[in-house]
């Protein structure tokens, strides 16, 4: 399921852990035998991936804020880790647009806290060699361009989250360049990158306005689901291709420092950028219900219509691939959920998919 020999006993410290892709990451690690400590708010939402996960009683876990700066400097002081992956974020376009401030204080200011709690460590001998923000495909300033976005375009963002994730991008180079800059590698020894992935689908997503769990509650509750902009077209991926590229990113900066030390893409296949719509009909038919949505009438706070990734640099450079087309990151995703709607053995479910993925992966490679 991965380079074992690499993570085995490596601490590591991922903030948002109980979250969707934070949940999915950490049981991967925790598979590669990583000493994995998590720092987040108790999980929201249902289904509630960290809970059905096991992960709550087989690794640490601080419950806390991204924004309480004493919290967070005494868990990576108290942690030692040698991996950082930060993944704590508001991370809702839509719900953005009510509460801006305190999504640009979690996004923003946690970013920041977290690095000063990195510089803070690092200063008195705390072991870090990486740092990893997870930011997101919309701190490029969009363009409705058909073509994706490469790492060296602008950066923006029309609405607060994207907004505050290009934030996000400006706070992190800004300390890598303040703190821990390439010429200075050898005197800090620490490696800081970011990463930006596509629209991420997946079992044990429970978060309001996505349009993945959107579907199966409508379904499930036999009600229409409305959808707001049918035409919109997005770079979807399973959850596991974009861990995959943190993972494999993380390996790189331990092992070639300050090197690729800068901001990464980790997109979908050129296929996966797809409809709204599109995906809604897909889901339908996979539970037998091709009549369980209708457009919704009235105004929408602003969305963009056409987003995708260019992740040449990772492919070329990494050697990163994803290995689910988009049908198959559905199938998978619908999977799940029927599981879940089973009562079914959600940690064995979750571990077989990681199984059936990495297989793939190895067989891709071979």
């Amino acid at each position: 399921m991965g380079n074992t020999s690499f993570w085995s006993n490596r601490k590591v410290l991922i903030t948002g852990h109980t979250g969707f892709k934070g949940t999915w990451l950490a049981l991967w690690l925790q598979t590669l035998g990583a000493d994995v400590t998590g720092y987040a708010l108790l999980p929201s939402g249902e289904p509630n991936l960290f809970a059905l996960s096991g992960l709550k009683h087989s690794i640490r876990s601080v419950i806390a804020d991204i924004r309480e700066r004493e919290a967070l400097l005494h868990t990576v002081l108290e942690v030692q880790p040698e991996v950082i992956i930060h993944m704590a974020a508001q991370p809702l376009v839509r719900y953005s647009y009510l509460n801006p401030v305190q999504t640009y204080e979690v996004n923003v200011l946690g970013t920041v806290l977290l690095l000063e709690a990195v510089r803070t460590a690092a200063a008195v001998g705390t072991p870090i060699k990486a740092v990893l923000n997870v930011t997101s495909d919309k701190c490029y300033e969009n363009q409705e361009w058909l073509w994706g976005y490469r790492e060296i375009d602008k950066l923006g963002g029309y609405d607060p989250y994207s907004s505050s994730k290009a934030c996000a991008e400006f706070v992190t180079a800004s300390y890598r360049n303040s703190y821990f800059n390439r010429k200075d590698y050898d005197s800090h020894g620490v490696s800081i990158a970011t990463a930006r992935a596509g629209n991420v689908i997946g079992g044990g997503d429970g978060a309001k306005d996505r349009i993945v769990p959107d579907c199966v509650r409508a379904i499930l509750a036999g009600r229409k689901l409305l959808i707001r902009n049918p035409a919109a077209t997005r770079p979807w991926q399973h959850v596991l291709e974009p861990l995959q590229g943190y993972l494999l990113l993380v390996q790189r900066m331990v092992e070639r420092g300050a090197e690729v030390a800068e901001a990464w893409n980790f997109g979908p296949m050129d296929d996966g950028a797809k409809s709204v719509e599109w995906l809604v009909k897909k889901i339908g038919k996979m539970y037998g219900n091709d009549d369980f949505y209708e457009l919704a009438t009235g105004e929408h706070p602003h969305e963009t219509d056409n987003l995708g990734l260019d992740s040449s640099k990772a492919r070329h450079a990494l050697g990163w691939q994803p290995v689910w087309n988009v049908e198959q990151a559905l199938e998978k995703t619908v999977e799940w959920f029927k599981a879940y709607q089973k009562e079914e053995d959600m940690k064995s479910v979750c571990l077989q998919q990681l199984k059936a993925y990495t297989i793939a992966q190895a067989s891709r490679d071979y």
